[in-house]
C-alpha cells in the first residue's frame, strides 16, 4: 500500500470549511496558518496523509471547498507630490483556490 502527503495551501477563509468536510469524509488532517503569495495574506496549509487510492476522494472534497475570489488591490501606495495627491487604480486580482502538492511517504507512524 503506496502512502502520499498531500499539502494543499488555501485562501484562510476556507479552511474550516475544508477542515470540517475532510473529517465529514472520514480523513484526518492538520492545519498550519501560514502567510504568502502575491498580497502576503493568511493563508492555511492543511496536511493530509493516505493511501494512495484515496487521493482522487480528498482531491474532490477540495475543489468543492476552495473558491476563488476576485479581489481589488492598489499596487503602489499613494504617491505625494507637492500640492498633490496621486492615488493608483486598483488592480483586480484572483485570490483563494488551491495550490496542492501530493508527496509520496516512505513511513507513516502512527501512535
Amino acid at each position: 500500500m503506496s502512502m502520499k502527503l498531500i499539502v494543499s495551501i488555501i485562501h484562510s477563509d476556507d479552511a474550516d470549511q475544508l477542515t470540517t468536510a475532510l473529517r465529514e469524509g472520514g480523513f484526518s488532517s492538520t492545519k498550519i496558518s501560514t502567510t504568502g503569495g502575491f498580497l502576503r495574506e493568511g493563508n492555511a496549509t492543511i496536511l493530509i496523509g493516505l493511501e494512495e487510492e484515496k487521493i482522487p476522494n480528498v482531491l474532490d472534497i477540495i475543489k468543492r471547498n476552495c473558491h476563488t475570489r476576485t479581489q481589488y488591490v492598489n499596487p503602489l501606495p499613494p504617491v505625494m507630490e507637492p500640492g498633490e495627491l496621486y492615488m493608483p487604480n486598483p488592480v483586480e486580482v484572483q485570490v483563494g483556490g488551491a495550490v496542492i502538492f501530493v508527496v509520496d511517504v516512505e513511513q507513516l507512524i502512527r501512535f
